[in-house]
């Protein structure tokens, strides 16, 4: 069986995830797993799990990680196919993360690598704010609210990171500089790592 490439894209608020998670489906042709996408796309189909999801967050209430595995466990199974996957704001916790890896075990593959995109807390505040003033988002063009964005990322992902690295599939890159620089050190990450898979 042919080896896929799944790749876990993390950074901060303001990263670049974006951007960059677009070149990489783009040159290695990989399906795009962002949770919030496919939340929206189940509650828009009417599936029993996309119901039960609206249900929750009509109440104001997380989605718990079964309902968001299931709807990941449908997306992978639909896409069998595919060269890989890139996750995008999954998983969130170490829990979800091993489901993940149990997921992908039982259809005979695993993550490849865990790109992480590190940029300070200083430089993040100048491109969320500036972002604020361009798209009118109002959660980036507070301060304090992307503090505390910064700081809710760092508190969760800590965690992940390790998990990650004790599997030796954490990257570590710099997210600072031009936009084709930081692209191509994330592929030199990702090929590196597809030949030691």
């Amino acid at each position: 069986m042919e080896k896929k490439l799944n790749i876990v894209l993390f950074g901060p608020p303001g990263a670049g995830k974006g951007t960059q998670s677009a070149m990489l489906i783009e040159k290695y042709k990989l399906i795009h797993l962002s949770t919030g996408d496919i939340l929206r796309g189940e509650i828009a189909a009417g599936t029993t799990l996309g119901l039960e999801a609206k249900g929750l967050i009509d109440k104001g209430l997380l989605v718990p990680d079964t309902v968001v595995i299931g709807m990941i466990e449908n997306k992978l199974d639909n896409n069998a196919d595919a060269k890989g996957f890139i996750f995008d704001g999954f998983p969130r916790t170490v829990a979800q993360a091993r489901a993940l890896d149990k997921l992908l075990a039982d259809r005979g593959t695993g993550i490849t690598v865990m790109l992480a995109l590190e940029v300070d807390d200083e430089e993040l505040m100048t491109r969320l704010l500036s972002r604020g003033k361009m798209s009118g988002r109002s959660d980036d063009q507070d301060p304090t609210i992307i503090e505390n964005r910064i700081k809710e990322y760092n508190n969760k992902t800590a965690p992940l990171k390790d998990y990650y690295r004790e599997q030796n599939k954490l990257r570590v890159i710099n997210g600072v500089g031009s936009i084709d620089d930081i692209f191509n050190t994330l592929c030199s990450a990702v090929e590196r790592s597809s030949v030691a898979v």
